[in-house]
């Protein structure tokens, strides 16, 4: 999915009936669509959120006004529940959240009648991310390789965040030796405690925030560096800085395969949602309008100046994948689920 071309993308998105467009302008003319981001001011979400609300109104017929509305709290839990069970499903009401929040009730083994992230309606991904960890180029740990024997100190925000979770499935899934210290408002609050040395390090940021909050990471005499990839497939740029692969440093079969469903939220790490049971018809015009603001040449312009990456899904791949990571074969879950728990 992340070698997947933008234009071949918006290819494969059915074109919208001119009835069905004049209906749906009429709906949308004068509105105004809001994007619920599920983290505070400046963290990833809402970076990418507030990226496509400047230019998802010019691809949707009747041209409505977008705003982002930020709800951080609980790792995207909170905004992701607030989707499901109260906003409106009328199209005029989405949101992007973290992919624990849509991994929450499969780890959890919770009932799905509830929350159950299959029901959502996925418009898109705003980027396909490589996760990584990053550290202090004065923590102990100069390696992963030394994380078996040397404990990481790292900072972390809620539960069902990729901060708490890729810390905590690491550490129980293949003993690192990691200490988390949670409760951070978002990244943005936990890359002040690593620059001040409250912690050591961060770990489960996408490499796009990564880049964009830590710009020492590309000098050598930086004071932060990446340690690795928590992903199945090396990012070249992040390969070049000289990070390995976590997956690389686990032997048991069970245990590569648990790790790679848990580091398949890589490739919805920017997910915009709409509530279960939106307007069918309305779902497929947001999705065709998603693909078409992120191929927006001035939308791929603000993407170089801020030096972001937008590699983007499309809903139903999004979509599919949920599924298919629901029918996760029972002993990879139950080793999974019980490595993210965060109590060892």
């Amino acid at each position: 999915m992340k070698k997947t071309g933008l234009m071949a993308m918006i290819g494969l998105v059915a074109a919208i009936a001119p009835a069905q467009a004049q209906d749906a302008g009429d709906f949308y003319r004068g509105k105004t669509i809001t994007i619920i981001a599920g983290s505070s001011v400046g963290g990833g979400l809402d970076v990418y959120g507030r990226l496509l609300s400047r230019h998802l109104g010019k691809h949707v017929p009747g041209a409505p006004g977008v705003v982002v509305q930020n709800m951080p709290g609980a790792g995207s839990l909170t905004a992701a529940r607030h989707i499901y069970t109260i906003a409106p499903k009328d199209g005029l009401h989405m949101g992007i959240v973290l992919p624990g929040a849509l991994l929450d009730p499969l780890l959890s083994a919770s009932d799905l009648g509830a929350y159950d992230p299959t029901k959502f309606n996925y418009i898109g991904n705003g980027n396909a991310e490589t996760i990584v960890c990053v550290v202090r180029r004065d923590a102990p740990v100069k390696h992963f390789s030394e994380v078996f024997d040397k404990e990481l100190l790292v900072g972390g925000t809620g539960p069902g965040s990729s901060l708490v979770d890729y810390p905590v499935v690491t550490r129980n899934l293949i003993n690192a030796k990691i200490r988390l210290i949670a409760g951070y408002k978002g990244s943005r609050e936990v890359s002040l405690a690593v620059q001040q040395n409250e912690v050591q390090g961060i770990c489960g940021l996408a490499w796009s925030s990564a880049k964009n909050q830590y710009p020492d990471i590309f000098k050598p005499d930086g004071y932060v560096k990446v340690l690795v990839q928590e992903d199945s497939a090396p990012h070249p740029e992040v390969a070049a800085l000289g990070a390995p692969l976590a997956i690389n440093f686990v032997k048991d079969p069970v245990q590569k395969r648990a790790l790679e469903v848990f580091y398949s939220q890589g490739v919805m790490s920017r997910p915009f949602i709409l509530p279960p049971g939106a307007p069918v018809e309305r779902v497929a015009l947001l999705r065709k309008a998603f693909l078409a603001a992120m191929a927006d040449p001035d939308l791929r312009t603000e993407v170089a100046k801020q030096q972001l990456d937008a590699n983007p899904n499309t809903g139903e791949e999004l979509q599919a994948l949920i599924n298919k990571l629901y029918a996760t074969p029972k002993d990879v879950l139950d080793l999974l689920r019980k490595a993210a728990e965060t109590k060892k």
